[in-house]
């Protein structure tokens, strides 16, 4: 069996000594898989299980337990050498867009300085002059107004910078595809609450304390049958208890044994989806980058009326052919480079009104637990019956994989003649 990386950062957060119960709450994972997830770990990275007097398993893992996987696959290495790689390359990537972006500016520009200055010099030179000066001196100011010291001039543009985090190659990608999804982990954030709400209410829940961090719960009448709780049963190998008065409660006995006693885990109300932003570099590199987008697509569409017949590439030659040879491709990026943002920006506002929505769904089901009606108050007061904690200590351990078996019946023979004792008198 694989093992499952999220039950390895699970063990390692709660300090290698964990049972079902912890590891599925910790990482919101299924009660079977963490399970599974548990022993295939501990088997293959030289762990132990304790079992205790109540029959239930603790899982005891060494400190250097990655260490000793890395030493025993290569798979595991070629997979950490893959992440270094790999973030190394999608940096490169990342920073490409903008270096491109420079690069087309500059052989756009300076293939139609080439082209304009080429046709000047076929006139007399005071025509030469005028030309050049009217239609070209503005170059000079635009790049300088494009350089990096173009900053310097402004204290505020200088402390806007120094406060963000991207560079100015970053921010380009930035402005083109932002940054990620937000809400990447929403199912495993999701699944974590539930179990911390269940553990925080010591494994005894009712439908209406689940329910804010859930999306779609049916309509009105197809809550009444909470339907909705059948996933959360599942995942964490819960019962339904039916009150005397025919209310549901859901009792969970895998998350109520830990290996130590935790504090109540601070949870928001409900779940909330984080909104999309259009990029996380600063407003004033989105309007450069947006600027220079505008600069290199005029400029292709420039260098397109010069190109068009064909027969300026071809006389001049050199860099001018050169940049003739893929000018599709840079009118493409220009146009792309415009295109993607826009059409991004709206998608995003409509993304962020469908999560403004489910949010405000959610958050309304959290608002229900503030003012319960006495039917809800008496349904969460039957939950508590089923509400426990479990704690197991070393001195509850009757077995343990590490030592001989032997020698723990020698050392625990007083415990285990104390437990015979107890079943006889209970026989009798």
């Amino acid at each position: 069996m694989a093992l499952n990386p999220t039950i390895m950062q699970a063990v390692e957060r709660l300090g290698y000594r964990v049972t079902v119960g912890d590891v599925a709450t910790q990482a919101g994972l299924n009660v079977e898989i963490a399970n599974q997830g548990l022993l295939a770990l501990a088997s293959e990275a030289g762990g132990h299980m304790q079992v205790a007097e109540t029959g239930d398993i603790v899982y005891l893992f060494p400190r250097n337990f990655r260490d000793i996987l890395r030493n025993k696959y290569l798979r595991l290495q070629l997979q950490e050498w893959w992440k270094k790689i790999w973030k190394v390359l999608f940096y490169v990537i990342r920073i490409s867009f903008g270096i491109f972006l420079i690069v087309s500016i500059a052989l756009i520009y300076i293939a139609i300085l080439i082209i304009i200055m080429s046709a000047n010099s076929d006139r007399d030179s005071g025509d030469r002059g005028g030309d050049f000066g009217g239609g070209f001196f503005y170059f000079p100011n635009l790049f300088w107004y494009l350089s990096p010291n173009y900053d310097t001039y402004s204290y505020q543009r200088q402390r806007e910078q120094r406060e963000n985090k991207l560079n100015f190659l970053e921010s380009v990608f930035s402005f083109l595809f932002g940054d990620g999804n937000p809400n990447a982990n929403l199912e495993e954030r999701r699944w974590q609450e539930i179990a911390a709400v269940i553990r925080n209410n010591q494994g005894a829940v009712v439908a209406e304390q689940i329910a804010p961090y859930l999306d779609d719960i049916g309509e009105t009448y197809q809550q009444e049958y909470e339907d909705y709780m059948l996933p959360v049963l599942t995942r964490f190998n819960g019962r339904p208890e039916v009150s005397p008065q025919g209310q549901i409660v859901y009792h969970f006995p895998e998350l109520q044994v830990s290996v130590t006693k935790k504090r109540r885990r601070s949870l928001q109300s409900y779940l909330q989806e984080f909104r999309w932003r259009f990029s996380a570099a600063s407003s004033g590199q989105i309007l450069l980058s947006a600027g220079l987008g505008a600069v290199n697509f005029v400029g292709a569409l420039i260098l397109g009326s010069l190109l068009r017949d064909g027969t300026a590439a071809a006389a001049l030659g050199g860099l001018v052919a050169f940049v003739q040879g893929f000018y599709w491709l840079l009118l493409g990026y220009g146009t792309g480079f415009l295109a993607i943002p826009l059409v991004r920006y709206f998608w995003i506002q409509w993304r962020n009104r469908k999560i403004t929505e489910r949010n405000r769904q959610r958050q309304a089901r959290a608002m229900v637990l503030e003012s319960p009606d006495p039917q809800l108050q008496e349904k969460i007061a039957y939950a508590k019956q089923f509400a426990a904690e479990k704690f197991i200590g070393k001195e509850d351990l009757v077995y343990s994989t590490e030592t001989d078996l032997l020698e723990q019946e020698v050392e625990n023979t007083a415990q285990i003649d104390a437990e015979w004792q107890r079943r006889l008198e209970e026989g009798n």
